[in-house]
């Protein structure tokens, strides 16, 4: 307990005294190590330290290596690390030593161009990378009144999606796929056509070739050098993966608050999910709905929320999650869950891309949220006489390839046989072809003149 003295009367060496103590109190007590008593698979258990969750703390390998690890629980005087890098090396009763101060980033306009991975160290070997700027690693919440509204069409560039699925600026859009059926083309077609200040990409828990592949052939040069990439492959521990697609969100954050226009495109929304799961499993949480603990469905909201629009005099994060679908099944639980908080989904279905149609967007099942909102009336009864016609010739389909349908039966049937080949032709683009938002709008306005 501090002794408290009357400064305005008391003496110069007794006021000296109380400035002292006073700035003792405010420097934080030293951190108390504990010991590591046990793991089980990638979690390690200490004890005899204090911690926060989310709180860093260094593990003491066999050959005096430092292993970080962060605390994702705690049960009595026992805390739950999950490592963040390799573990070889760890012995019983190993130091645990926390750290002090919470997680940042290090942002900075030095990042456009580079290659990093979830602890932000650089993988394209040209070098460090110094950053001034540091964010929180689990962003800042916005008062979602203080948000601007989506209020103007955003051109990605995809004839498809700028005229039946108009994407707002800012929108937070799905885009849900099963494998091998054009997700990772699209996606680097509209980081390529979109226009955006800075693109930022999280591919995370993906193939580990995908990555120069999607940086090389995908991306390019030319729009690399606005472009930052976040990469933890899929053979990097569970919280790895969950920091790079933190990490890869703050950037964007940041970005935004410089009032820049950013397109934050990950890869896969799904990954982060069964990252998560992984965590959640191995501190003993327990399974929920098709082995995903509940911690799993509270996490993707945190972070799909953290994209949009910023406040007033900020720039705005157009985000693209792409979302896996097991088995094509588009009642998969994280799809069910990312479909119920997102902005918007696109539908890419692979009856279509064994068609041979690319982008094999499937029209009927994907929506645009914001559409109505952002494009004149015209523009939206145009679409909405686009799905008429696809989906009434959809639904006959086997009738007339078998020809069991009589033309002249029905005068809706007719004019949907008659288009069918525009609709085709209209819906096919090539992956190095950019159709602009204006023409895409004038070819969906002749189409639906015919």
């Amino acid at each position: 307990m501090r002794a408290e003295f009357p400064t305005n009367r008391a003496p110069n060496w007794l006021k000296q005294l109380d400035q002292l103590q006073r700035k003792v109190e405010r420097v934080p007590p030293p951190p108390v190590e504990g010991v590591l008593t046990r793991m089980i698979g990638l979690t390690l258990e200490a004890s005899g330290c204090q911690a926060a969750v989310g709180d860093r703390c260094d593990v003491m390998a066999n050959d005096g290596t430092r292993i970080e690890a962060e605390v994702v629980g705690f049960a009595g005087d026992r805390l739950y690390l999950m490592p963040t890098g390799d573990i070889h090396g760890l012995k019983p009763n190993a130091r645990v030593i926390p750290r002090v101060g919470a997680e940042s980033v290090a942002v900075g306009p030095e990042l456009l161009g580079r290659i990093i991975d979830g602890a932000g160290q650089p993988l394209d070997g040209l070098g460090p990378i110094e950053c001034e700027g540091r964010v929180r690693l689990t962003g800042t919440q916005i008062n979602p009144l203080a948000r601007q509204p989506i209020s103007e069409p955003l051109d990605v560039g995809v004839r498809a999606i700028n005229s039946v699925l108009t994407v707002g600026r800012g929108q937070r859009v799905g885009l849900f796929a099963g494998s091998g059926v054009g997700k990772s083309v699209l996606l680097g077609m509209m980081a390529r056509f979109t226009s955006a200040d800075v693109i930022v990409v999280g591919l995370i828990g993906e193939r580990g070739r995908e990555v120069k592949e999607f940086v090389e052939r995908i991306l390019g040069r030319k729009d690399r050098d606005r472009a930052v990439v976040v990469a933890t492959p899929a053979d990097n521990p569970p919280l790895m993966r969950l920091h790079g697609a933190w990490r890869a969100t703050a950037i964007a954050e940041y970005f935004r608050d410089q009032g820049k226009s950013v397109l934050l495109i990950m890869d896969s929304l799904t990954r982060v999910a069964q990252a998560q799961r992984e965590i959640g499993l191995a501190i003993g949480e327990a399974p929920a709905t098709k082995g995903y603990p509940p911690s799993v469905f509270a996490r993707i909201p945190q972070i799909v929320e953290r994209a949009g629009n910023g406040a007033e005099g900020s720039g705005s994060i157009t985000a693209f999650y792409t979302v896996l679908t097991e088995g094509d099944d588009q009642q998969d639980p994280i799809a069910d869950s990312a479909r119920a908080i997102l902005d918007g989904h696109i539908v890419l279905s692979r009856r279509i891309a064994e068609a041979g149609q690319y982008p094999a967007i499937d029209i009927e099942a994907s929506i645009s949220r914001a559409m109505h909102e952002i494009v004149p009336a015209q523009h939206s009864a145009m679409a909405r006489r686009f799905r008429q016609s696809l989906s009434t010739f959809q639904q006959n389909r086997d009738l007339i390839a078998i020809g069991a349908y009589q033309k002249g039966s029905d005068p809706r049937i007719d004019a949907a046989i008659a288009q069918w080949p525009s609709i085709q032709k209209f819906l096919q683009q090539d992956m190095t072809e950019k159709v602009a938002y204006a023409d895409s709008v004038a070819a969906l306005t002749q189409l639906a003149g015919e």
